[in-house]
């Protein structure tokens, strides 16, 4: 069995390493895309008119293959993990901000109304009310990005060894391996399920006012909640 993860001594990690790396590489860029989206969401909302082109400038990002972002980026971040990162995170902002925008259009205008009449600020309307009232479409669009992120990961195998466990289809190859390419494969498709299904759980728990089986009373339940 240990032979079976045996890894060669070129990857410069063991197995679980590229394991460990690949969930970094992949976590790290949508973490950061989110950071950016939820502020520019928000200005999409308050703005109108800003959403089309917002919208428009991250499509033609995400529309920019890969390993033309490794060329621009290794001038200057050179062969290293960050130039695969940057453009997860820019490939994030393409489902992120139109999650972010649906999510907190949907929320009631009664609700904002009654936040406004408790005395809600528009910052803590934002963070307290409209938020928690989006958070289903919001973890709905990071469960794409992020296991977007996971599959594209291995294409920094392009550029040295910053494709995590996409290292060992190149490896693979070049040793006549199969159990090294299926190790990646597998690999990676077991690291998207879980990291889709943990995205699951943080759902459930962060939106305990959502039935699990039908639908239906959800939004009544929501504005509920936000109105406390």
């Amino acid at each position: 069995m240990t032979e079976l993860f045996d890894m060669p001594s070129d990857l410069q990690n063991s197995y679980f390493g590229l394991v460990g790396l690949h969930l970094r590489e992949a976590l790290i860029p949508v973490l950061a895309g989110l950071l950016v989206a939820l502020p520019v969401a928000q200005l999409c909302v308050r703005v109108r008119w800003l959403y089309p082109p917002v919208l428009w400038v991250t499509t033609v990002l995400y529309a920019i293959p890969s390993l033309a972002f490794f060329v621009i980026l290794i001038d200057y971040t050179g062969l290293s993990e960050i130039t695969v990162m940057i453009p997860l995170a820019v490939y994030s902002l393409v489902v992120l901000v139109p999650a972010i925008v649906d999510g907190v259009r949907s929320v009631p205008q009664e609700t904002l109304a009654a936040a406004t009449a408790m005395g809600f600020g528009p910052v803590r309307r934002y963070l307290q009310v409209q938020l928690p009232i989006a958070a289903p479409a919001i973890i709905a669009g990071l469960r794409v990005a992020s296991v977007s992120s996971v599959s594209l990961v291995s294409v920094g195998m392009l550029i040295g060894n910053a494709g995590a466990l996409g290292n060992l289809l190149n490896s693979g190859l070049i040793y006549n391996q199969p159990r090294l390419v299926w190790l990646s494969v597998v690999g990676t498709a077991v690291l998207a399920i879980l990291v889709d299904a943990v995205l699951i759980g943080l759902r459930l728990l962060l939106t305990p006012w959502m039935p699990r089986g039908t639908r239906k009373n959800a939004r009544p339940l929501a504005v509920k909640e936000a109105a406390r």
